[in-house]
């Protein structure tokens, strides 16, 4: 039996809203050498900021962390590292390292915080209200700034192109619950419900950002790595690459890199208020992300455009194309969300290539048993047997 519209898009946006959580969950204290680099550096291409902070990130050893990190030292700031430890426990051996739970009911809970005094915190690794109020009370006489990382997916509708910061956000019946749900339909809500919890903790002072899909390098969610993943080993001899949708369909993704950055740009320029950390500055489709991709892998590969609605007629459960959502209908807007408010206080974008080509260097050097756990989407196989009904369905006669 084929699954419904509405089961296809929810496992779509189920995907799409886990990012983070996915994130986490495969972090399984993966050695220091899966990301780039593995100890802060003085970039020398950085200038020094005007005023050294002291900067406490809640987290900092997953993806986008190490790169606040980077971001941060490269400027002269000082990081203390909060974190239960379990996590790459080597990484930036240099760095103040506080050990402790989120949840101040296990363990010594935040108690490694408490009297601590930071210029800004950085909250990477909030997930439930509970456990971000509780830090951002404890945390408030003695810190300036609380930038929370939240998500796109605290909106309540993606049907509307264009839409900005002041979007509805999703709600939940049970706002004490702490699951993600089956498909992952709580991370939204949640995360807004973290969001209000560090306003009204320090209210004035909060910077909640919300991403949309952040890859890269280091990028252990797997979703972008698939497309140039697959356009490479299915390169030679102008071999077929499943593309749903059309080329002008419109795609988001923000680099690790740059996120990092304008974090501690937020920081260092007291930028308060809330956020759609989405890129690239215009427009970017689907067409020009693959095309990319191609040239960066140096892949002759064919794209097979496929139509949406023969995906849905044709989908089996754990059909995945990462990142991709149908541009029309409930995710109209997903890949649309205005971040004009976010560039207007300096987020810039580095040229996608640029991405894609760090990316792939990321991989290559990975152990090879490693890398299977770093890419995710469609199997090859199940990707042929799709073209071919498609290609049988479309040829003339």
């Amino acid at each position: 039996m084929n699954p419904t519209r509405r089961e296809f898009v929810k496992v779509a946006m189920g995907a799409a809203a886990a990012g983070g959580l996915a994130m986490r969950v495969k972090a399984n204290d993966p050695p220091a050498s899966d990301r780039p680099t593995d100890k802060p550096s003085a970039n020398p291409g950085k200038a020094k900021a005007d005023k050294p902070l002291k900067l406490l990130i809640l987290g900092g050893t997953a993806f986008l962390g190490p790169e606040v990190v980077e971001a941060a030292t490269s400027r002269g700031h000082t990081i203390t590292l909060f974190n239960r430890g379990k996590t790459r426990p080597t990484l930036f051996p240099g760095l103040e390292k506080l050990h402790g739970d989120r949840d101040p009911d296990k363990g010594d809970g935040l108690k490694a915080l408490k009297d601590r005094r930071f210029d800004a915190v950085i909250d990477t690794s909030g997930y439930y209200p509970r456990h971000v109020r509780a830090s951002a009370e404890l945390l408030a006489p003695g810190v300036d700034q609380y930038v929370f990382i939240s998500s796109i997916s605290v909106y309540k509708r993606n049907d509307k192109p264009g839409s900005d910061e002041s979007a509805e956000l999703s709600t939940i019946a049970d706002p004490t619950v702490e699951s993600m749900g089956s498909q992952s339909e709580n991370y939204g809500p949640l995360k807004a419900l973290c969001e209000q919890a560090a306003e009204k903790a320090m209210p004035g002072r909060v910077t909640n950002i919300r991403p949309g899909y952040i890859v890269g390098p280091g990028d252990w969610s797997g979703r972008f790595n698939y497309w140039p993943l697959r356009i490479e080993k299915s390169g030679g001899g102008g071999q077929e690459v499943l593309a749903p949708g059309k080329p002008e369909d419109p795609i988001q993704v923000i680099d690790v890199r740059d996120l990092g950055e304008w974090i501690i740009h937020c920081i260092e320029n007291r930028t308060i208020g809330v956020f759609n950390a989405c890129g690239p500055k215009d427009r970017l489709t689907w067409g020009k992300v693959l095309d990319d991709c191609k040239a960066a892998t140096k892949s002759d590969a064919k794209l097979e455009w496929v139509d949406p609605a023969f995906l849905e007629k044709h989908g089996k459960p754990g059909d995945y194309f990462p990142i991709w959502l149908n541009p029309h209908g409930e995710t109209a807007g997903f890949h649309s969300w205005s971040n004009k408010r976010a560039v207007a206080k300096g987020l810039r974008f580095r040229p996608l290539g640029s991405t894609i080509v760090d990316l792939l260097a990321w991989y290559k050097a990975l152990e090879p048993d490693k890398q299977a756990r770093f890419v995710a989407g469609i199997s090859r196989e199940r990707e042929l047997e799709l073209l071919k009904l498609w290609n049988e369905r479309t040829e003339p006669g």
